[in-house]
């Protein structure tokens, strides 16, 4: 036994290098490195501060591998791999590099060059053989599909980890076979063989390369040639789809057509028969009771209806139409275009109410007619917000309001009263199996046309404005125009009518004194020729001149009349030509008078005329605004037998029910006579005639419109009041009687159902009304003259109508304007003026008033 250390004294930094860093270390002997670097730093060696480097270092970065989720479970594998194309080598370099990965592995490893195994004598495989004897036969298994992947993509080195070949072959002995993916796994060079499998055309290096590649081609240009025709097929499959489709539906729309033609047809023989029994017993109808079903529809093209701002109200501006019970034999159905709420439903009570004080003269006997009307909405208004569907229409898709009418009129004498009738009020009242007061909608459409009318007037050799009908293309309006300048040399403004326009909507001008060139000359040449200035020969130099010059002139300074509708002249000369119109003179002179008469042709085709009036103007001089009636601006006989010869050519044409007659009259410049144009027919219920029927309503007086008078009953004479005036007269000794001087039974009236006022809509109509009593706005039943008012729309509340009634005309218009005036500084304020046409109507009115006080100078001179 020995004492004491067993082991070398191990050296340790000197005395000196502890107490002077500055000298140089000790140097290290070999047994003290072999001791490690810990070693070292714990003897003092090496400054705890040193910084150390390591050559080689002892530690080898790698880029660490993301395994899948099946993989979590597979031991990091550990790799080199020598270059997938390393150059020759020689057999001592090559195995040293192989006994260099050998050593660097751990388990049983070993090489697959170019996808052949290892000899059997090879030490790293045969221990591989050796210690998997007795699985060997799977893992020759594993090792051949691995060797066919290998040899399929040419690999040149695959290092295989045998433990996980072996692992990977006892899992899949009795289950499938491994996927490729599955056996690459067992490589330690994974992610190098995947670069190489994954390249682009690796497959093709390998075994039956050559026939792989081929097979690639042809499977390649088989895909592009399939899929080519298969495009090509899908193409031509879906154009054949289509073309089925469109088919069927041709076939299903030429069905429907067919079939909505003969229902049509079937609707119209029905109307026609019905017509006809109409006509035989309209004696008796006119005279018995009977019920009057009013739709105030507005049948216009589409294109119209699309364009209209307000259309229901506009509908509904005929509400009047429920005065026809003042005949007490008649009941009325009235078939609203806008929803009537109670306090709209109240007022027109009230005010039909109002007949027996009307007949008897006392404002103490109002009645109630409320069972005599009654006010139908179609439930179908709100359903078709888009379409701008007329009220007809609307109608025809209202089950509910139609069975309503029919429980109504059920075993009843019954007729229908259209607006502007439209296909679907022949459907309606087939419907209602009643017949219907007015001609076919074919007819009304195409005399009812700016160039339908002309052809009308010119059959009834009525005196038309200088022009011309049935324009339909830009040449054909250029020299039609320039052939009517040419010819009539003193008319200064020529209007372009569209055929389907109303209301002067689509109407357009042009001044040719202003803005034509060459117009001075040709007036000058027209003075030079004189009389001969009529022949052709004498105008072709000017029409030729003129001709030139017009396109450019109309492009430049023809002007539409309404620039809501037609913002400019391209807009309208779209229209125009698209839809057809006229060329038409306007008057020579500065003061010119429109009228509108109002004409009936009963079902046995006798003529009425039921109404006459004088248009009033507001912000647009080719729309009326209102009307005073009876007219006084033209002789009645003149009057009446121009209306009477177009009434007679409008029956010649199947024409029947209500229609209106526009003319314009004016002082001729050059003969000084009074002339009458002929300017307008519509085949329609106008606003002029309804308001007529509240007029002759309210004062009980019966309007000739044939002598143009309109006259009230003389009022009721108080009981005893004469004998009580005779014992007066005893009384003071006289003995005669006295009597008053005689009433003006006669009465004018100024109408209008287009007041438009944006702050009406914020004010009730009670309060409206007791506005209007407060400053003396009403009618004097006694006197039978005064203010009504007729309400649209109880929602919006924007737009009425209203008429005023006085003993002259020029009362009548001075009450009206101080109506509107009175109601406009009420409703405004100074910051909130709104948007209104109360001020051009007041303006219109004043230079009426004017000119008729003129007049009246005149005649007493």
């Amino acid at each position: 036994l020995a004492k004491g250390c067993t082991v070398d004294q191990l050296s340790v930094l000197p005395r000196s290098n502890r107490t002077d860093p500055s000298l140089p270390p000790p140097s290290i002997m070999e047994k003290d490195a072999k001791k490690g670097i810990l070693s070292l730093i714990e003897r003092g060696l090496i400054p705890p501060a040193a910084e150390l480097t390591l050559d080689p270092s002892p530690v080898r970065h790698k880029r660490a591998r993301l395994y899948n989720a099946e993989e979590a479970t597979r031991k990091q594998l550990h790799f080199f791999f020598l270059s997938s194309q390393p150059p020759p080598a020689t057999p001592a370099h090559k195995e040293e590099d192989q006994h260099q990965i050998i050593a660097a592995s751990r388990g049983y490893s070993f090489f697959i060059s170019s996808g052949n195994l290892p000899h059997e004598q090879d030490p790293e495989f045969s221990s591989f053989h050796q210690r998997y004897l007795l699985q060997w036969g799977s893992v020759v298994s594993m090792l051949a599909l691995l060797q066919k992947i290998l040899r399929d993509y040419a690999i040149p080195t695959a290092f295989v980890n045998g433990d996980r070949l072996a692992e990977l072959s006892q899992h899949y002995e009795l289950e499938y076979r491994p996927s490729s993916d599955e056996l690459l796994t067992v490589l330690e060079n994974y992610d190098d063989v995947m670069s190489l499998i994954t390249s682009p055309g690796r497959r093709f290096l390998g075994a039956d390369g050559r026939y792989f590649a081929a097979s690639k081609i042809q499977a390649t240009w088989k895909r592009f040639r399939d899929r080519r025709a298969y495009l090509q097929y899908r193409k031509q499959r879906w154009a054949a789809g289509v073309i089925a489709i469109s088919w069927i539906m041709h076939v299903r729309m030429s069905r429907m057509r067919k079939r909505l033609r003969e229902i049509r047809k079937g609707h119209l023989d029905n109307f026609r028969a019905r017509a006809k029994t109409l006509a035989v017993e309209w004696g008796r109808i006119s005279t018995s009771r009977r019920v009057v079903v009013h739709v105030p529809s507005l049948g216009y093209p589409t294109q119209i209806r699309f364009g209209f701002t307000g259309f229901d109200r506009k509908q509904n501006s005929q509400m009047a139409r429920l005065c026809d019970l003042l005949d007490p034999n008649v009941d009325v159905i009235y078939v609203s275009p806008v929803q009537v709420l109670d306090e709209l439903q109240q007022y027109y009570c009230k005010l039909l109410g109002l007949k027996g004080a009307v007949e008897e003269g006392d404002p103490e006997k109002v009645g109630d007619l409320s069972s005599r009307f009654t006010i139908v909405t179609p439930e179908a208004l709100n359903k078709f917000p888009t379409h701008h569907m007329c009220l007809a229409s609307h109608l025809k898709y209202s089950p509910c309001a139609i069975s309503r009418i029919k429980k109504l009129i059920a075993g009843r004498d019954a007729y229908y009263v259209p607006g502007v009738i439209h296909k679907d009020d022949v459907s309606v009242a087939d419907s209602l199996n009643i017949p219907i007061l007015g001609c076919e909608p074919e007819i009304s459409h195409l005399y009812s046309s700016k160039s339908g009318a002309r052809r009308v007037f010119a059959a009834a050799e009525a005196t038309t404005p200088p022009g011309d009908h049935d324009i339909y293309s830009a040449q054909q309006l250029h020299e039609t125009m320039a052939r009517l300048i040419c010819e009539n040399p003193t008319i200064t403004k020529w209007l372009m009518k569209i055929d389907a326009g109303f209301d002067g909507r689509s109407i357009a001008y042009i001044d040719v004194n202003k803005h034509l060139p060459c117009y001075p000359w040709m007036v000058r040449e027209s003075k030079r020729y004189g009389e001969k200035w009529c022949k052709k020969w004498a105008q072709d130099a000017a029409y030729t001149k003129v001709l030139c010059e017009l396109p450019d002139t109309l492009d430049n300074f023809a002007c539409p009349a309404n620039r809501e509708v037609f913002p400019n002249w391209v807009d309208f000369l779209d229209a125009y030509l698209g839809q057809g119109g006229i060329i038409e003179a306007y008057p020579p002179n500065e003061s010119v008078t429109c009228l509108t008469i109002d004409m009936l042709i009963d079902p046995t085709g006798t003529v009425h005329m039921t109404s006459c009036g004088d248009q009033i103007h507001a912000e647009n001089p080719f729309r009326c605004w209102g009307t005073s009636v009876p007219q006084a601006s033209v002789e009645p006989t003149l009057l009446n037998d121009v209306s009477l010869r177009i009434a007679e050519a409008c029956r010649a044409r199947g024409v029947v029910g209500h229609f209106s007659i526009d003319y314009v009259t004016f002082i001729d410049p050059v003969t000084y006579n009074q002339s009458l144009w002929a300017t307008d027919l519509t085949l329609a219920y106008s606003d002029q005639m309804a308001m007529t029927r509240m007029v002759l309503f309210v004062t009980g007086g019966h309007l000739d419109a044939a002598r143009c008078q309109l006259t009230v009953p003389p009022p009721p004479k108080p009981k005893q009041g004469r004998f009580k005036k005779r014992d007066e007269g005893k009384d003071k000794g006289f003995n005669f009687l006295c009597f008053q001087p005689p009433p003006n039974l006669s009465r004018f009236s100024v109408m209008s159902t287009n007041l438009v006022h944006t702050n009406m809509a914020v004010v009730h109509y009670s309060v409206f009304f007791q506005m209007c009593r407060a400053h003396g706005i009403g009618f004097d039943i006694k006197e039978r003259q005064g203010t009504v008012f007729t309400l649209v729309d109880s929602s919006k509340r924007e737009e009425l109508g209203m008429l005023s009634v006085g003993e002259d005309l020029p009362g009548a218009l001075a009450s009206f304007a101080r109506n509107l005036t009175v109601i406009h500084q009420e409703i405004s304020a100074p910051n909130m003026q709104g948007r209104t046409n109360f001020k051009a109507a007041v303006d219109d009115i004043e230079s009426i008033l004017g000119t008729t006080a003129q007049n009246e100078k005149e005649d007493e001179q």
